[in-house]
């Protein structure tokens, strides 16, 4: 096993294909290809289908480029240490959140400070953002509820209620809030499986033994938002994630306490990364001057 052949094999899984991984090392596809073919007979592993011009990792080469992106990250942060220079962060920074919301200050402050940095923000799910987190598809996780797991670090967000979410007109203008309790008398519209809102709904449910039953299903908060606003049902939403729109009216529950504690997570193998650690500092400064 070679150094050339692992980053040869990281670079095609990393940019999905030979041509690419070719433009990004600077050197012919060809040598890409035979890199990669060299690595597969050494070891007797397929890494890759190529099927139709697509490339596509096996389950191996799965398995294979969780550890080379542990491994070439490892070899950027000794370069780092070693380049005292370095005092610019650049790159690219991939945040995975169930909303948004919880840290768009903390996006601002950090790119204020960090101008270099590309930023992408992608939503979820927690069970998809924390599965992309292990597989360094990630550096950013922000989540419904404390998480905890021996391989994670978290910072608390605090914590907000979950609402009922209604269409203007869809109940009186008058109400103000709802009771948990009558929410049987009403079609609901629920998000998908893994997503945290509907875990806190449901467990709620149980805990007064109550027989709640979506009417409908949707996968993702924006699909969800719209099936409310078409009239179809009542929907959840976290206070924080409200934001604006004036098709949608987010009203109380009056008999129930039920809530969202907002964590951000990290992987605590890649605390040290200095684009993480730069945005967890964001974070917290954000945090520190909320409460004062």
């Amino acid at each position: 096993m070679r150094y050339s052949q692992l980053r040869a094999f990281h670079h095609v899984a990393l940019h999905g294909g030979f041509s690419r991984a070719a433009r990004a090392l600077n050197i012919s596809q060809p040598s890409v290809s035979d890199q990669v073919r060299q690595l597969e007979q050494r070891h007797d592993v397929l890494l890759f289908s190529r099927e139709a011009r697509q490339v596509r990792m096996t389950d191996a080469g799965e398995a294979l480029f969780r550890l080379t992106s542990e491994m070439f990250e490892v070899e950027e942060r000794i370069s780092a240490l070693f380049d005292e220079s370095r005092s610019v962060l650049s790159g690219h920074l991939r945040i995975m959140a169930d909303s948004a919301m919880h840290v768009t200050d903390a996006v601002r402050r950090f790119r204020e400070a960090s101008p270099e940095v590309f930023v992408t923000i992608r939503t979820g799910n927690t069970e998809g953002l924390l599965r992309r987190l292990r597989n360094y598809e990630a550096e950013i996780g922000v989540v419904g509820n404390s998480i905890s797991a021996p391989d994670l670090d978290s910072v608390d967000l605090g914590r907000t209620p979950i609402l009922a979410l209604v269409a203007g007109g869809y109940l009186p203008n008058d109400t103000r809030c709802l009771r948990f309790r009558d929410l049987g008398q009403y079609p609901l519209i629920y998000r998908e499986e893994g997503s945290r809102t509907r875990a806190q709904v449901e467990e709620e449910a149980a805990r007064l033994k109550l027989a709640l039953t979506p009417a409908i299903e949707v996968e993702g908060r924006e699909a969800m938002r719209e099936v409310v606003a078409s009239g179809a049902g009542i929907g959840f939403i976290s206070e924080a994630e409200f934001g604006h729109d004036w098709r949608l009216r987010a009203i109380p529950f009056e008999d129930v306490d039920i809530g969202m504690s907002e964590s951000l997570v990290t992987l605590s193998a890649r605390r040290d990364v200095p684009l993480i650690r730069g945005f967890v500092k964001a974070v917290q400064k954000s945090l520190g001057e909320s409460v004062s």
